[in-house]
């Protein structure tokens, strides 16, 4: 998967298991801006965090890359920084503002953000939305919109 994995995600994939969506993301992440910001749109259990893994895995992230439901967010380095943003509990922008996140995003970044219905107003206007849902049979859908 090359040049195409955009295109492919634009047109929207179907993945049958937790490591063809990892991948998709690992080939994905080689094609994105040196400082983005990902909003992945889905509710529980649609792959949201296996698909950070795979960006994480294409960026050379040693540590396990988990969930941060109760970290709120998790920083990890590679050839880029990760920080990987759980909005769930946040209770509206004023929190994301407190969280001082600018501080900390140094170039190459990718703020990855679960949730992020919750803060969509304090996201930047070239934020890149990704939505994950469940198809038949535990497949799962990824659409770039």
């Amino acid at each position: 998967m090359s040049t195409s994995a955009e295109a492919r995600l634009r047109a929207g994939v179907v993945t049958e298991t937790p490591e063809a969506t990892r991948a998709l993301a690992a080939a994905w992440a080689a094609q994105l801006p040196a400082d983005v910001t990902l909003a992945l749109h889905g509710d529980l259990g649609v792959g949201k965090t296996t698909f950070v893994q795979g960006l994480a895995q294409a960026w050379e992230i040693r540590e396990a890359v988990t969930s941060p439901t109760f970290t709120v967010c998790n920083f990890h380095r590679g050839t880029r920084l990760l920080a990987h943003l759980d909005a769930y509990r946040l209770a509206g922008g004023a929190q994301f503002e407190e969280l001082m996140l600018a501080d900390f995003l140094t170039s190459p970044y990718c703020l990855a953000v679960e949730w992020p219905e919750r803060i969509l107003e304090h996201l930047p206007a070239d934020t890149l939305h990704l939505e994950l849902s469940l198809e038949a049979a535990g497949q799962h859908r990824l659409r770039l919109r």
